[in-house]
């Protein structure tokens, strides 16, 4: 496999187009007076401006080379978010590539030094396929249920939350994550379409019918601000505000940084979690 598979554009044209009520597109009855969901593909052509067999060509995959002027009329007329707008353009092949040969697999040594300045937070690198390149020493502890002594290959997060026995406990609001995961993952693969580790990811997670259901329902998001909640075997419960930093020396890695709030039982348990496993780090390299 060397590209996103099928028909991406008209794949996610025809999803986005499913998704939107027609009252939100200003149309007359809503989607209980249809027998099918969201617009028809000539109400779409009409609110773009195009013809109706341009648009039906775009959606079969038979054109494939649409101007940047009628993907924005389309992405006005599905009512497209600036995400998923983008993620359009993309998959048109309207944006660049990732540039040949960027450091997208390394961390940079200034970079490593900006994870240990975070101590009472969880902050660690992404790479596009959700590989963890670095972690601080909290965010190492608050994912060591799923570090494997010895592992030729990075900690992926879409493949610890989708085949980890332990992610469902670990990770409370399971479902939330996985679907902000994945819709990111869609979006990177849109910036990135011939990304070796995206597509091989794709090729090992396909298969599982929890992944493939929420990647093919087409949505893309990048990550933003989140709270999350572990339930860490060690120390229970630790609530994290996540924000996420873009890379820009290293395009498609992502720097997360995880904190809780200050004096609460969340904090005092990440720091708990952070001296067991350094202690437990000591004593295995003794």
């Amino acid at each position: 496999m060397n590209t996103l598979p099928g028909n991406a554009l008209g794949d996610f044209l025809r999803a986005s187009r499913g998704n939107l009520d027609p009252e939100e597109a200003g149309l007359v009855g809503g989607r209980g007076t249809r027998r099918v969901a969201g617009l028809r593909r000539e109400e779409v052509a009409v609110l773009a401006g195009v013809s109706a067999d341009y648009y039906a060509r775009l959606e079969q995959g038979r054109e494939r080379s649409p101007s940047s002027q009628v993907l924005d009329a389309i992405g006005r007329a599905l009512r497209l978010d600036s995400d998923s707008r983008g993620h359009s353009y993309r998959l048109a092949g309207m944006n660049p590539n990732l540039r040949a040969g960027s450091s997208r697999d390394l961390v940079d040594p200034a970079l490593l030094t900006l994870l240990d300045s975070f101590p009472a937070a969880a902050a660690y690198v992404l790479g596009p396929s959700f590989d963890i390149l670095a972690t601080n020493a909290p965010a190492a502890a608050l994912l060591s249920p799923f570090m494997t002594a010895g592992a030729d290959r990075p900690l992926n997060m879409v493949r610890v939350l989708f085949t980890h026995q332990e992610a469902a406990t670990v990770f409370t609001e399971w479902d939330t994550v996985t679907r902000a995961t994945v819709h990111a993952l869609r979006l990177n693969a849109g910036y990135d379409p011939n990304n070796p580790a995206i597509l091989a990811l794709l090729d090992e997670m396909l298969p599982v019918e929890a992944f493939r259901s929420v990647w093919e329902d087409q949505t893309v998001a990048g990550l933003a601000r989140a709270y999350k909640v572990f339930v860490h075997p060690s120390v229970g419960r630790i609530e994290l505000t996540y924000q996420t930093f873009e890379v820009r020396d290293a395009p498609g890695q992502q720097l997360l940084v995880g904190t809780p709030a200050t004096g609460s039982p969340s904090a005092d348990a990440l720091a708990l979690l952070g001296t067991m496993h350094a202690t437990e780090a000591r004593d295995i390299h003794a």
